[in-house]
């Protein structure tokens, strides 16, 4: 039985979320924290299988609580579960940097977290993050960073020497543990890629332009929240917006995202599979999938068939550096994967794969 903590200003969250969790019996309610200091000294005492840990609380918030647990070492399966997760995009990518696992969505009014949707969401969420694997970030020292900016400088500079063959896209599926990998990824792809990047990241409406933000900022190639009609550029990454089915469309000799709003695919919306298959009839003459950390299948239907269609070559992220090995494993037992790479070696294949001009 997996043993949860709850850390909740508000007793009335607490007693909803011990009612959800015990109605289960995977899960039991170890203890209850009204605020970050009493939840740093169970943490210091004992492990849990996850914790839901609220982001606005007194005396130390959520966000404060895994800034010190990161300073004391203390290492957690968390799952954010706050109002702010919805509107405070900001709040949560945080959280997610600083170790969260995934995020919640807490209805502002309390007795919508006891309908069955909420209930069946926070339990499966509940379960992947119990069955995920907490990956530690390495902090690089000053001499560590240079030295990857010397290889990917050297990756680089092979690359530009070997003649690129026909026109290549970038497909990039993600998941939980997702927005975190991005960022190892997407940023050490230099601004002279002969390629553009396609990304669906599941999350909900109102999160993907602040990581699409987030990720311009760290990053050579222009990223953006992909918008109806845009050119598919080399140089720059697309990212699907929140709620709609992002898709690749091409007309009178050039690539254009069009967005569609079919019924969720694989529980998901946006759904990878829907971008993939959209690139059969595109004039692209390779696709390089990249599938990384998440939970489900997504990915994997998308491929197949796009494979009957194109060229492609599948690199997927290996399972001991993802989050939760699911959408990149249903990949791999499929046998489409080419490559099995760890995170931080995907943006260096990646650009071996398709050239720099």
């Amino acid at each position: 039985m997996k043993k949860i903590l709850i850390v909740d200003d508000s007793a009335l969250m607490r007693r909803v979320y011990y009612d959800i969790i015990e109605s289960d019996k995977r899960f039991q309610v170890e203890n209850f924290a009204k605020d970050g200091v009493e939840a740093l000294e169970f943490l210091k005492k004992k492990s849990y299988d996850a914790v839901i840990l609220d982001v606005n609380m007194p005396n130390m918030n959520g966000i404060q609580l895994l800034k010190e647990m990161k300073a004391a070492g203390i290492v957690a399966k968390v799952i954010m579960s706050s109002t702010d997760t919805t509107h405070g995009a900001k709040v949560t990518l945080d959280a997610l940097e600083l170790g969260a696992i995934d995020f919640m969505h807490k209805p502002e009014r309390s007795y919508l977290c006891k309908k069955e949707e909420f209930h069946d969401e926070f339990l499966k969420k509940l379960q992947v993050v119990c069955d995920s694997k907490t990956v530690v970030a390495e902090v690089k020292a000053p001499a560590q960073l240079q030295e990857q900016k010397a290889a990917d400088k050297v990756i680089v500079d092979f690359a530009k020497k070997r003649k690129s063959t026909g026109k290549k896209i970038i497909a990039v599926a993600s998941s939980t543990g997702g927005p975190k990998a991005l960022q190892s990824v997407i940023p050490r792809i230099p601004k002279d890629i002969d390629a553009p990047v396609l990304i669906v990241q599941h999350m909900p409406v109102g999160f993907t332009a602040t990581l699409a933000e987030r990720l311009d900022n760290m990053s050579e190639i222009t990223v953006i929240e992909a918008t109806e009609g845009d050119e598919v550029l080399s140089g720059h990454a697309y990212l699907s917006r929140g709620g709609m089915h992002m898709n690749v469309v091409h007309k009178n000799g050039k690539n254009y995202i069009h967005y569609s709003d079919e019924p969720s695919r694989e529980g998901v919306k946006p759904c990878a599979n829907y971008m993939y298959e959209s690139l059969m009839t595109c004039d692209y003459d390779e696709v390089v999938c990249v599938v990384m950390t998440g939970m489900g299948a997504d990915g994997t239907a998308g491929i197949e068939n796009l494979k009957t269609k194109k060229k492609i070559h599948v690199i997927t992220q290996e399972k001991d550096t993802c989050a939760v090995y699911g959408m990149p494993k249903s990949v791999d037992q499929a046998g489409l994967s080419n490559q099995k790479v760890a995170l931080d070696k995907i943006a260096q294949e990646v650009i071996l794969a398709v050239g720099v001009k």
